[in-house]
């Protein structure tokens, strides 16, 4: 084979590598929106109130940031694509054991396992979409983490036609893990065959996050942060600040939903024209200038316009922190691990910190941390540019981070 018949046929082998882990991607969306949307169904039928609720939901983030560690070892000893491919799998299956759920203690138990198999799967496919984007030279970590958005909102939309049917969730999530595992199997076809090399430090199980996974994490708790408010409690702002109906107040939250999921699949292109340092910087100030729309608003119009801002500025700051932490180091898995766990924990505290701020000052005080923590992602965007030292000792060129 020619040198440049090689080069067309590694070519398309990434093009299919790439499509498989946007499929990866999207079909652990669709698994977090099939249970979102059937919360209500589970929270009848464990008898549980919605302090009970509340309690249960903070262990899905509570079991990823304790099972994110040990993605690695597992990639390291399995491979990447049969490690993706059984954590995928314990991924989409796991979306049955809530439904299942009598009571509080069983509930807490499940969406403790539903979390760990949703934070291991989601380093192993986000290591392999770092992968895929260094050996393309090209961004593509947006437009991935943009494929997770939409699967999100096909399994809301699938959940929400089952909701409105008043099926039981035992049986629609028993139908949709089946599907899924079997459009996840499929997909894990395709993705890079990465194997460690016989020098490779064997990762630990368990490790702190090197210093710079710190830093970039930073960055990412700051953009997860903002975007945890503002689903969380933007219809609410609306309806308690400003006086907004229901209809007008549920809008904002799918306005910035939607605006974050295009920005994404569109971030692509505008971090590859001005590279990662800058789309971030120009997203950090959007970000807080939505931030002060929300807080100066005086109409609902206003404020939507803030949210929509906000969820524009913030959208590519995670899958851009992801594609840095997994080339800041020798062991891109552990990197992504250590940002994961600090972006999950931000998504964690959240809605609670923003409750409890409001409860002390007022909700437009919360926001205006909000609005603090966006801004910091202009002046701190810096640590997401990253160096040639992963290149040079992979043998690659990679795209820069500015």
């Amino acid at each position: 084979m020619s040198e440049a018949s090689h080069m067309a046929y590694d070519k398309s082998r990434l093009r299919r590598a790439r499509i498989a882990v946007a499929a990866v991607f999207c079909v652990h969306g669709a698994v977090t929106g099939s249970f979102a949307t059937r919360v209500p169904w589970i929270q009848e039928h464990a008898s549980v109130s919605a302090g009970m609720l509340g309690l249960a939901l903070a262990f899905p983030a509570i079991g990823a940031s304790v099972a994110m560690p040990l993605a690695s070892r597992i990639s390291h000893r399995f491979g990447a694509r049969n490690a993706l491919r059984g954590l995928l799998t314990l991924w989409t299956l796991s979306l049955i054991l809530p439904s299942l759920a009598p009571n509080l203690l069983t509930l807490c138990a499940a969406l403790f396992v539903y979390g760990a198999t949703s934070g291991m799967s989601d380093v192993a496919m986000n290591a392999l979409g770092v992968e895929t984007e260094t050996r393309m030279q090209k961004s593509i970590m947006s437009g991935l983490h943009g494929m997770w958005s939409v699967g999100a909102l096909i399994g809301s939309a699938a959940g929400t036609v089952a909701a409105h049917l008043g099926s039981d969730a035992r049986l629609h999530h028993v139908l949709a893990a089946a599907a899924l595992t079997a459009l996840g199997l499929a997909a894990c076809q395709g993705v890079l065959d990465l194997q460690a090399t016989p020098e490779e430090e064997v990762p630990p199980r368990f490790s702190l996050p090197p210093k710079s996974a710190l830093l970039i994490g930073a960055v990412g708790f700051c953009a997860v942060f903002a975007e945890g408010a503002s689903l969380d409690w933007s219809a609410v702002y609306l309806r308690d600040v400003l006086d907004s109906s229901a209809g007008v107040a549920a809008a904002s939250t799918t306005g910035f939903t939607l605006t974050m999921a295009v920005a994404r699949l569109a971030g692509d292109a505008v971090v590859n024209r001005f590279g990662a340092v800058r789309t971030v910087r120009v997203g950090g100030v959007l970000a807080a200038l939505g931030g002060l729309l929300v807080v100066l608003a005086s109409h609902p119009v206003m404020a939507m316009g803030g949210f929509a801002l906000l969820g524009l500025g913030i959208a590519v700051v995670v899958p851009l922190a992801f594609a840095a932490a997994g080339r800041s180091g020798p062991n891109p898995s552990q990197a992504i691990a250590g940002v994961a766990t600090i972006t999950y924990t931000s998504g964690l505290i959240a809605p609670s910190a923003i409750g409890t701020l409001a409860d002390a000052t007022s909700l437009v005080t919360s926001f205006g941390l909000v609005t603090l923590l966006a801004f910091g992602l202009a002046v701190f965007a810096g640590v997401l540019r990253t160096d040639g030292r992963k290149a040079a000792r992979t043998g690659r060129a990679r795209p820069t981070g500015e």
